[in-house]
């Protein structure tokens, strides 16, 4: 994937309107792909994205967390922690797929699919340009070099 295109999608934000990787044309993007709203290291993953929130947009980077989490339920999470980007439901799981983000079997439920905790960096011509993607959802990324690496492609 490191090199390749990101692949566009639309997805819902918590207002249930359409959001696309293309509407970042022109910016530094971090995927956040996360397991669920309300579990514990997802809230500290998103919470350390929004404390870089300003320091990510002077360096033009824009951080989109993507679950298979309701419209509603990510609407609720962006509240309680006053997050200022754009959480995404990708409720059909295409987007999980084609970044190859899947875990199957969250909190030990069999067949479950959600999205693993995987973080991608793509540059400001859509060019995936880091990849880390964790052990299992309970591991977290080091937030400060993937900030710092985002910040270097500006």
């Amino acid at each position: 994937m490191i090199g390749e295109s990101a692949p566009n999608f639309t997805l819902k934000n918590t207002g249930k309107e359409d959001v696309s990787l293309s509407d970042y044309k022109g910016k530094t993007v971090i995927l956040a792909f996360y397991p669920g709203a309300f579990t514990g290291v997802c809230d500290n993953e998103m919470c350390a994205f929004q404390d870089n929130f300003s320091k990510l947009g002077k360096s033009n980077a824009a951080v989109i967390g993507i679950s298979v989490d309701s419209p509603w339920a990510n609407a609720e999470f962006a509240s309680k922690y006053n997050l200022e980007f754009e959480l995404l439901s990708d409720i059909d799981r295409e987007v999980v797929e084609a970044y190859d983000a899947k875990f199957v079997g969250l909190g030990g439920v069999e067949g479950y699919v959600s999205a693993n905790r995987v973080v991608i960096v793509i540059d400001k011509d859509g060019i995936i340009k880091h990849r880390w993607v964790a052990e299992n959802p309970g591991v977290e990324p080091n937030y400060d070099s993937i900030v710092e690496f985002a910040e270097s492609l500006n």
